[in-house]
């Protein structure tokens, strides 16, 4: 009994003392140091500061934001791509929280709309995925299942299949899909990440995905998925040991059967400039794959060392396409208006007109940027794509290049917006990063995102589970395809490609514009 007693006195002491311990430890440290002036001052309470603070982003995200305020993406936008990928649902309950009083974009509805056997679609081919469903759901506990389940894919019928480099090259690219993976790199996420969202593209069919500046690694190959390799100033993967550009390599990545189109990247919208990836990064088998030292911190050039104007780009991307035989686009953020325009000029004087434009508008994101560029740098997505259509319509080359659209599009109605301005595709990054996982912790830029997407720590990447999540990106995408279906319908149109300037109405305050 003695000894019982004694055990309990000790537990009290311990639970009792532990902290006044800790505290005064703190106040004697933090009072003598020299770097915090509250800590100084305050060393307890001080340190209570830092820890809210360091849950804020946390305690604003689940609690004080409301669903629709959060940045880059809300509450309402991030529970829409994750029931889209778990469960293929889109509805929702009681309507809209869109605050309908502020001015904003709208899409035009026909009093007549089509019905659903009047539209255009390819199901021919029935996709197999695995959904969720739930059967009981309480305050702290999910009672849900996974099911196989065979799912049409919404592609578009071969009469509006989309074909990039029709007539400039041997081995144009065909696409039955609007929409494909905006540029994503193995480094800037890791092999878990990338592996899924090849899986989970190639099971979805009609789609593409772009394999950021990092070049072609193997986890980009894993799925059935074309690729589209995306070329920067850092040259990485077609570039020798020296840095300079290697025809050789480049017609190794063209020789390669997934490969069917190139992108020269001169800036994307949340970087106009080359990218970023961190040491700890630049583990020995990236470094391989793009042909760099390991574990160096590696920040491409402002530009293509060779190229100082359109000219000199457009005859870099003429040759391309004549070694390759493939497909060569640009990819670019709008700014200097004027500047666009010049570029536009020389493409009609050279009669050399690349096979697709990628507009990222400067809401774009990145897996590591500066403060600087992603805030204030590049127009947006909805004010640069009209933009461009326009100047193509103006000097007649519309019909001779496509347009790509990318930023923030994660939803149907977004995306049904931009082919309405005037883009011919859509990317989507961020988007397919939430369906394997992304919880927007902001934190890919460290290497320690906790859920293993953007990250190569091989300990954070294990809890990425490839099998579970491809069928989730396989599943957004095609929600995707059957809202932007939906909305057609809507529209009075009979396929997504047919959207037009004509189907969007602009509300401000006290009036309707058409556009």
């Amino acid at each position: 009994m003695n000894t019982l007693l004694i055990i309990i006195v000790l537990l009290l002491a311990i639970v009792f003392f532990t902290p006044l311990v800790i505290f005064g430890y703190l106040y004697f440290v933090d009072k003598r140091q020299t770097q915090h002036s509250i800590l100084r001052n305050y060393p307890v309470l001080g340190k209570m500061r830092y820890i809210l603070e360091m849950i804020g982003p946390e305690m604003r995200q689940y609690f004080y934001n409301n669903d629709s305020e959060d940045r880059p993406f809300n509450r309402n936008e991030f529970v829409f791509v994750n029931k889209a990928a778990k469960y293929k649902d889109r509805m929702i309950g009681f309507g809209s929280d869109r605050d309908f009083e502020k001015p904003g974009l709208y899409l035009v509805n026909k009093m007549f709309p089509l019905q659903h056997s009047e539209l255009k679609i390819d199901q021919s081919r029935k996709v197999e995925t695995k959904l969720y469903q739930i059967t009981q759901e309480g305050l702290i506990s999910r009672d849900e299942h996974r099911h196989d389940e065979k799912i049409d894919p919404y592609l578009l019928s071969d009469e509006d299949a989309i074909v990039i480099g029709r007539n400039t090259v041997a081995e144009p690219f065909r696409v039955k899909g609007l929409i494909g993976q905006s540029a994503m790199s193995f480094g800037s996420l890791g092999s878990h990440a990338i592996t899924a969202l090849s899986k989970g593209l190639g099971m979805a069919g009609g789609t593409w995905m772009n394999t950021g500046e990092g070049s072609v690694s193997p986890y980009h190959e894993k799925g059935d998925v074309d690729l589209i390799m995306q070329i920067s100033s850092g040259l990485f993967g077609v570039r020798t040991k020296n840095g300079e550009f290697s025809w050789e390599e480049f017609r190794n990545k063209a020789g390669k059967e997934k490969v069917k189109a190139f992108e020269l990247k001169l800036a994307q919208g949340a970087k106009p400039r080359g990218g970023h990836v961190a040491a700890n990064k630049v583990t020995e088998e990236i470094a391989e794959i793009r042909n760099l030292h390991p574990w160096q911190t590696v920040d491409s050039p402002n530009r293509f060392e060779n190229i100082r104007n359109t000219g000199e780009l457009l005859d870099f991307l003429s040759e391309m396409r004549e070694v390759g035989g493939k497909p060569v686009g640009i990819k670019l953020s709008v700014g200097n208006e004027a500047e666009v325009e010049d570029m536009v000029k020389v493409m009609k004087e050279k009669d050399i007109i690349p096979d697709f434009i990628t507009i990222d508008g400067g809401n774009g994101g990145s897996g590591a940027t500066y403060y600087e560029l992603a805030a204030s740098v590049g127009l947006p997505t909805f004010a640069a794509l009209p933009y461009m259509d326009q100047l193509l319509e103006k000097y007649g080359l519309r019909e001779r290049t496509l347009i790509i659209a990318s930023g923030q599009l994660v939803t149907p109605d977004k995306v049904a917006m931009a082919l309405a301005m005037g883009a011919d595709l859509v990317n989507i990054a961020r988007g397919f990063m939430m369906s394997t996982g992304c919880i927007r912790t902001h934190k890919c830029h460290t290497n320690t995102c906790p859920v293993g997407v953007a990250t190569t720590d091989p300990k954070l990447e294990q809890a990425l589970d490839i099998e579970e999540k491809k069928y989730r990106v396989c599943n957004y995408l095609i929600s995707l395809r059957e809202g932007l279906f939906d909305l057609a319908a809507i529209a009075g149109i009979d396929s997504p490609t047919k959207f037009t300037k004509e189907h969007l109405i602009y509300k401000d305050q006290f009036k309707v514009h058409g556009r």
